[in-house]
């Protein structure tokens, strides 16, 4: 676990090199936010191309609110910091809205134990954090913790995969949100599943398991990251 956490900071920290950025991080973050909705939303069985939806062409209620969530990202990296769950519940309602019944919408699930485990979740965001433990990892944790735990009526995995980049982009992992850990995630749905199966075991081995899927999964939204940087270089 720990060398795929090193890999993936130094793939993103290759990203974070690169001389477009000097001039033109904001387009870069633009197409990565871009296309995590869309990666995000494939993997809510809402595909399109990329091109459509650069171009405003789909009318997709659950590609809307990624769209909305990706958005939405920057204004709730601020809130993170001092209440994480009214964060949360900010993106169910950006995620939802037009899908979920509007009685749902921003309202965790009051079934036993989920109040419980995300107030856990909420200390753990707020512990202080050793040194040791890459923000990657907490990032995962937050991932894999709002998957397993379904706090909302729909789109879970939109909260979940937002709240991952909001953890990335406060812990100083990716600042600016240029890398699209949302593609390593579309490109195998299996693997992203079989990985979340494992992390819901809560054996060490099945943890690790997830960390390290979401450790590749940053690599590969780095890679994609350069991509971009290279494509916005060209003009």
């Amino acid at each position: 676990m720990r060398d795929a956490a090193l890999q993936s900071r130094a793939d993103v920290d290759r990203l974070l090199g690169h001389r477009v950025l000097r001039k033109k991080s904001a387009e870069v973050s633009a197409e990565s936010l871009l296309r995590g909705a869309r990666s995000s939303a494939a993997l809510e069985d809402a595909s399109y191309q990329l091109e459509a939806v650069r171009a405003g062409a789909i009318e997709d209620p659950v590609l809307t609110g990624c769209l909305r969530v990706s958005g939405a990202v920057g204004r709730q990296t601020d809130v993170w910091e001092h209440a994480p769950l009214q964060a949360l519940a900010a993106l169910h309602l950006q995620a939802a809205a037009g899908v979920a019944d509007p009685d749902d919408l921003g309202r965790a699930s009051s079934r036993p134990g989920v109040s419980v485990r995300l107030q856990q979740l909420v200390e753990t965001v707020r512990m202080k954090r050793s040194r040791d433990v890459p923000g990657v990892v907490v990032a995962a944790v937050v991932h894999g913790e709002i998957l397993a735990l379904q706090p909302f009526a729909q789109l879970n995995g939109v909260v979940a995969r937002a709240a991952a980049r909001i953890v990335l982009v406060s812990t100083g992992v990716d600042p600016k949100s240029l890398a699209v850990p949302e593609v390593g995630y579309a490109d195998d749905e299996k693997a992203y599943a079989a990985a979340l199966a494992a992390y819901q075991t809560g054996t060490p081995d099945g943890v690790a398991t997830w960390l390290v899927h979401c450790c590749a999964a940053m690599s590969a939204g780095a890679v994609e990251g350069l991509a971009i940087c290279e494509s916005v270089l060209r003009g």
